[in-house]
């Protein structure tokens, strides 16, 4: 590990400017990500900003029954508060789903939004990696795959986002509150804060140098039944192979609304709008589910030994609309 410089941070407004008066300055909070990457190397800050004692571990509801959750909130503690547990069993689903206890006591919100791929060439500092070192190429694409993602993706990289707590905020159409080096608060979707790979996959994020996540607000609940199911290798303590987050309003036998997300195939959390689209207003019966699975994956590119992922993700989603409908 290489020697770096740390404080905590007494404020947010003096941790951003710490961050973004040091050069190759990193946040840290839970460190269950970070400092794995440090130890191999992969993330090298010169100086490290302590922000997991800020005032931002709070949980707030509303009369609305919409929330907002301050960014060092951990894992468990979110994952167990009784209003999220009520009203959107989706999120706790999720967050049991992912890490260990020990892990889930540790990371926080903010950190599990931003936690980065766990693809084995970008762990590998000895193999080339388009994120770790841009231009070096993705030995993923043509190599040892089968963990990777299928939407989404390009010839620079298909890793996949590791974050199961992201899917569930997907579907229940999170907003992320963040405050940037200029000192203003900005407010905007989930699916903003992520970006495709395209030919720079070392830029993950919309974030800007310095700027910090400091919430995440959830509208009220949507009607109807929530779901979060995981596909992985074990049954605890491993990433998903497939993950879908789904809500779905059920009446007369007809599919009223529907919200669907997957995990483990993309490179960010992605939002399944075109099943949602074959689901508005049709049948809740085997056929429907089908049509919809088909055409969520009909923009996959598989190929190696990923290419099992295409049908597991149509068989878990046509699995999930039928739980969900019953």
């Amino acid at each position: 590990m290489q020697p770096f410089t740390y404080e905590r941070a007494a404020s947010v407004s003096g941790a951003i400017a710490s961050v973004s008066r040091h050069p190759n300055a990193k946040f840290i909070a839970g460190g269950t990500n970070l400092l794995d990457l440090m130890k191999l190397g992969i993330e090298r800050p010169a100086h490290l900003v302590d922000i997991s004692r800020l005032p931002l571990a709070y949980i707030a509801s509303q009369p609305d029954r919409s929330m907002r959750i301050g960014a060092q909130v951990t894992n468990s503690d979110l994952a167990v508060h009784p209003h999220v547990r009520m009203h959107f069993p989706l999120l706790t689903q999720a967050l049991l789903a992912g890490a260990s206890g020990q892990l889930r006591n540790k990371a926080s919100v903010g950190g599990n939004l931003l936690q980065r791929t766990r693809c084995p060439y970008f762990y590998n500092t000895h193999t080339p990696c388009n994120k770790r070192v841009p231009g070096s190429g993705c030995p993923a694409v043509g190599g040892v795959n089968r963990a990777n993602a299928i939407l989404g993706t390009s010839s620079s990289c298909i890793a996949v986002h590791p974050s199961d707590m992201a899917v569930a905020m997907t579907a229940l159409g999170a907003q992320i509150e963040t405050i940037n080096a200029a000192g203003q608060t900005q407010k905007f979707g989930i699916a903003e804060l992520y970006r495709l790979p395209g030919t720079t996959p070392q830029i993950e994020t919309s974030l800007t140098s310095g700027e910090m996540i400091v919430a995440v607000h959830l509208p009220p609940p949507p009607r109807g039944k929530q779901i979060y199911r995981k596909v992985r290798d074990r049954a605890s303590y491993a990433f998903a192979l497939v993950s879908i987050a789904a809500i779905i309003e059920r009446r007369s036998g007809r599919i009223t609304s529907s919200r669907v997300a997957f995990g483990g195939l993309a490179p960010r959390p992605w939002r399944a709008d075109t099943a949602e689209q074959v689901l508005r207003n049709a049948k809740a019966e085997p056929l429907t589910f089908s049509a919809a699975a088909e055409r969520a994956l009909a923009d996959a590119r598989t190929e190696g030994s990923a290419m099992f992922k295409l049908e597991l993700a149509k068989r878990t989603l046509r699995q999930t609309l039928a739980v969900a409908t019953t």
